[in-house]
């Protein structure tokens, strides 16, 4: 029969013919799912085995990551620089990209292209234009002792300074990005409604501004968080020894000491506070971006 009663109403089957058609139609997926199935997914796994298979079957890969000092410290260091780094890239890029959204065409237009042109040059070629800046006798310390602002040099090359820097400069792009699209679809008229109202401008900021780029800000952030979580080239360069992040410390344990089960357990714990992250901003801040659409 094709019908079938039940306690809730009536209940189709699907044709076979419909069935074949929705088969038909999921088969161009097939050779994307292959490539991530062997590209990404079988990776994946073979590390978390390695993780907890070498050198030995057991969490101690976990333990040591956790419960040693040093790769505690190698933890703390990878949040609180992401953070940091997340947390300045906002306050620079929200007033950056409101400059984008609210100047002249052609400014705008100018601007956006200077901001895209960083992300266009070489990574490597720019974070050893941040070593020549940053060093003791570099442009930057140099110009501050020039001014009186400093007398001595600060120490900006091989800190946690330095990191920053050179972080915020390579993740501004895309902060900005993330929120131009939502400056630019702001319509005035609804503040000048606000301020008919009777609201200040500290309310229009925080009760319409604010909520309108909320979206923005949530992929922005989290774009820019997660890409500091696993960044490598700017902090080994930039950095010092006690600046050491967990992308440096997989890479050290792969090449250096061969310690694969630490590797894949340092690298399954991004993974996992990746997820983590992405599920929460799918759960509370997206369903705000399809409201406001």
């Amino acid at each position: 029969m094709a019908d079938q009663m039940t306690l809730t109403g009536t209940v189709q089957t699907v044709p076979p013919e419909k069935r074949r058609r929705r088969s038909r139609g999921f088969a161009p997926a097939v050779p994307v799912l292959t490539f991530l199935l062997l590209c990404f997914t079988l990776p994946v796994l073979a590390l978390l085995l390695r993780s907890v298979m070498e050198p030995h079957l057991g969490l101690q890969n976990y333990a040591a990551l956790l419960a040693t000092s040093t790769y505690a410290n190698v933890l703390e260091n990878t949040f609180v620089i992401s953070f940091i780094v997340t947390a300045i890239t906002t306050l620079i890029g929200l007033p950056l990209a409101w400059f984008i959204a609210v100047a002249p065409s052609r400014v705008g237009r100018f601007m956006f292209g200077i901001v895209i042109l960083s992300m266009w040059t070489n990574l490597l070629a720019r974070t050893y234009a941040w070593m020549v800046l940053l060093q003791d006798n570099g442009p930057i310390n140099n110009f501050l002792i020039w001014t009186g602002i400093i007398q001595n040099p600060l120490p900006l090359y091989g800190s946690m300074a330095g990191v920053v820097i050179g972080m915020v400069y390579i993740m501004l792009p895309f902060m900005v990005i993330s929120l131009r699209g939502p400056l630019a679809s702001l319509d005035p008229s609804m503040f000048q409604a606000a301020s008919l109202c009777g609201a200040s401008r500290l309310q229009s900021f925080t009760r319409i501004f604010l909520p309108l780029l909320l979206p923005g800000l949530a992929a922005g952030g989290l774009i820019i968080f997660v890409m500091s979580l696993g960044y490598y080239i700017t902090p080994s360069l930039l950095g010092g020894a006690q600046d050491m992040m967990l992308a440096e410390l997989i890479a050290q344990q792969v090449q250096t000491l061969l310690n694969w089960g630490l590797a894949g357990a340092a690298s399954f714990v991004l993974l996992v506070v990746t997820l983590t992250l992405y599920a929460v901003q799918a759960r509370y801040l997206a369903p705000h971006g399809l409201k406001r659409s």
